[in-house]
């Protein structure tokens, strides 16, 4: 069987362009490895109609709505291979699957690089969070930080301003005479001594503690991980990456194509990591790749 696309990667983007195309009546597979981006965090929050729920619950809910729709399959798989064919692409899986489809949709998402901060990990997705919008709310205010060492740091700290009293710790980096202002102005402290440890009980945090020994109480760390692929699917079917602030993302066109015909993507690998955006690129992709295929329908 050849299906129409093949979804690869079954969270939020996932199933978003899953949905378009099955209510499209179109051949739908969805290979998904079951290790979302979000599963570090208990709760999601910004999602309209359904703040606080939590993301596996959401993604769940999804799911079977998705399965509900008859041209609809599920594989929990990861694709470990793919390369064109005359009549679209196959993609082979890690439990030794291989499967044909006209199109294909990566929503493979992307992979967080942390600091090798002792006591960091254990906290991620809990009092070490990255997006403000997502958990700042419910940090509550108080002393908060900033884990410095990345371009977009600076702009963060001034922008966290509006969740808390933050220290910006700086881990070394230089700040420039204009962004010193800003911060200055937002009531930002900036720390030069860089941080060598988390301690509280994980995953809450209660400080972080210096090189140089010093304790800076905080409730919660902020940082802007450095993110990469989750998967190298995208680099073996050619498909064109971009620089961007906090990593390489997939080009993608206004439709959701990216460099390679026949290839779209949609989620945290073309955008900002958010559900809601995520889900929004889904429906455009799924849209974008829909359209491709009623054009070849007509070419005969």
């Amino acid at each position: 069987m050849t299906f129409d696309a093949i979804i690869v990667g079954g969270s939020f983007a996932g199933l978003s362009a899953g949905l378009i195309l099955a209510r499209a009546r179109r051949n739908v597979l969805v290979v998904d490895a079951g290790l979302p981006r979000n599963r570090f965090a208990a709760h999601s929050h910004g999602v309209l109609g359904l703040d606080g729920i939590a993301g596996s619950e959401l993604l769940k809910q999804a799911k079977a709505q998705l399965l509900d729709y008859p041209t609809v399959r599920w594989s929990n798989d990861t694709v470990v291979d793919g390369h064109a064919t005359p009549d679209g692409f196959a993609l082979r899986t890690e439990g030794g699957e291989t499967w044909a489809t006209r199109k294909v949709l990566l929503a493979t998402g992307v992979r967080d690089e942390l600091p090798e901060l002792p006591g960091l990990a254990e906290r991620w997705g809990s009092s070490v969070v990255h997006c403000p919008y997502c958990h700042g709310y419910e940090i509550g205010g108080g002393s908060i930080g900033l884990l410095g060492g990345h371009a977009m740091s600076p702009k963060m700290a001034s922008v966290l301003a509006d969740w808390g009293q933050v220290t910006f710790f700086t881990q070394g980096a230089e700040i420039d005479v204009d962004e010193l202002a800003i911060l200055q102005r937002r009531g930002v402290t900036l720390e030069t001594t860089p941080v060598a440890s988390l301690e509280g009980e994980a995953p809450q945090l209660s400080a972080a503690v210096l090189a140089d020994g010093r304790r800076i109480d905080i409730r919660a760390l902020f940082l802007t991980a450095r993110q990469h692929m989750a998967s190298p699917l995208a680099e073996q079917l050619g498909c064109a990456l971009e620089d961007s602030p906090v990593g390489v993302l997939l080009t993608v066109d206004a439709q959701k194509q990216t460099s390679v015909p026949g290839v779209y993507a949609a989620g945290d690998a073309t955008t900002m990591g958010n559900i809601t955006l995520a889900m929004a690129e889904g429906v455009r992709a799924g849209v974008g790749l829909h359209h491709a295929l009623i054009s070849e329908d007509r070419a005969g």
